[in-house]
C-alpha cells in the first residue's frame, strides 16, 4: 500500500503518484490510468498541456472510484498564466476530468525575467483564490527555481505548497530540493527514472542488482527516501504495475551517496530559464 507525506496545511498527499507526461488522449491513457488506480495507485498527475485531462476524467468514472479516495493533480500551461486566464483555464480542467476540485493545482512553468515575476505573482494570486474558495486542496508550482520561488515567498498570502521538478539520478536538483525543504515546500520529481544513460548507468546497476531490484525501483527509492514524491510514467500494464514495488528494500546511506553523485546523465534537463514555450 503505498503510503502518504502531509503537506504544511495538514492535507495528505500520496507518495508516489502516477505520472501522464506524454500519455495521449484516448483508450492508451483510459486504460493506463485504470491500470493504475486498479492495482494501488491513488494520485494521478496530469496538466492540461499534456492534453488527456478528458481520458483521465473517463477512467475515473468508468471505474466508479468515490473522489474522495483520489489525489488529482492539475495543471496552468504558460500561455494561460495571468489571474483571469488561469482562473478560465482551471475551470476547463476540472470540467475534462468531471470534477467539481482538485487536490493539487500547480504553475507549469515559471515566466522568466523582471517582467516574469509579476506574471508568476498574477497567476499564483488567482491559485491563493480557488484555495480560498475550497476548489483546490493544495496549490504550488511546477519547474521552479529558487529564484523564482522567492518572489512568491515574499508577496504570497499562501505559500506554495509543493514544487515538481525533473529530478533522477544523474540530474538531482539537490539545491532546489533543499531550498524548498527548508521553506516547508514539498518536491514531487517528474521522469524520476530518467532515461537511456540512467537505465544502464553502471553504479545504479550494480546497486539495483545487489538488492535484487530494477534500476527503476533504485531511481524511485532515491527520490522517496530523498523525501521527494516520485512521479513514474508508464502505459504498460506490467510496468506500471512494478513501478509501486519499492517497498520491500532501502538503500543504504552509502548506496544513496554514491546515486547522489552520479555524472549529469538522462532525461530531458530543461533549465525554466531557457525554455521556448
Amino acid at each position: 500500500m503505498i503510503g502518504s507525506i502531509t503537506l504544511q496545511n495538514g492535507v495528505q498527499i500520496p507518495e508516489i503518484g502516477f505520472g501522464t507526461w506524454r500519455s495521449p488522449e484516448g483508450d492508451i491513457t483510459i486504460n493506463a490510468v485504470k491500470c493504475a488506480l486498479s492495482n494501488g495507485y491513488t494520485h494521478v498527475d496530469t496538466a492540461a498541456f499534456y492534453k488527456n485531462e478528458k481520458s483521465i476524467g473517463i477512467a475515473i468514472q468508468e471505474l466508479g472510484i468515490p473522489r474522495k479516495q483520489l489525489f488529482l493533480t492539475s495543471k496552468v500551461w504558460n500561455t494561460e498564466r495571468g489571474y483571469d486566464k488561469t482562473m478560465a483555464a482551471f475551470e476547463q480542467s476540472i470540467k475534462n476530468l468531471q470534477t467539481d476540485y482538485l487536490d493539487l493545482y500547480l504553475i507549469h512553468w515559471p515566466a522568466r525575467g523582471e517582467e516574469g515575476i509579476q506574471e508568476n505573482l498574477d497567476t499564483w494570486r488567482a491559485l491563493e483564490d480557488l484555495y480560498a474558495q475550497g476548489k483546490v486542496r493544495a496549490i504550488g508550482l511546477s519547474n521552479f527555481l529558487e529564484h523564482h520561488i522567492q518572489p512568491l515567498l515574499d508577496h504570497a498570502r499562501v505559500k506554495p505548497m509543493v514544487d515538481q521538478i525533473e529530478s533522477h539520478p544523474g540530474y538531482t536538483q539537490a539545491e532546489t530540493i533543499a531550498f524548498c525543504q527548508k521553506n516547508g515546500i514539498l518536491v514531487e520529481a517528474w521522469g524520476p527514472m530518467g532515461k537511456g544513460e540512467v537505465l544502464t548507468q553502471t553504479d545504479l546497476v550494480a546497486i539495483a542488482k545487489r538488492h535484487g531490484k530494477s534500476v527503476p525501483h533504485v531511481c524511485i527509492r532515491w527520490c522517496m527516501q530523498h523525501g521527494v514524491i516520485p512521479l513514474p510514467k508508464s502505459v504498460t500494464p506490467e510496468r506500471i504495475i512494478d513501478n509501486i514495488k519499492v517497498y520491500d528494500f532501502e538503500l543504504s546511506a552509502e548506496d544513496m551517496a554514491i546515486i547522489d553523485r552520479i555524472p549529469r546523465c538522462g532525461g530531458s534537463c530543461k533549465h525554466p530559464d531557457e525554455i521556448d514555450f
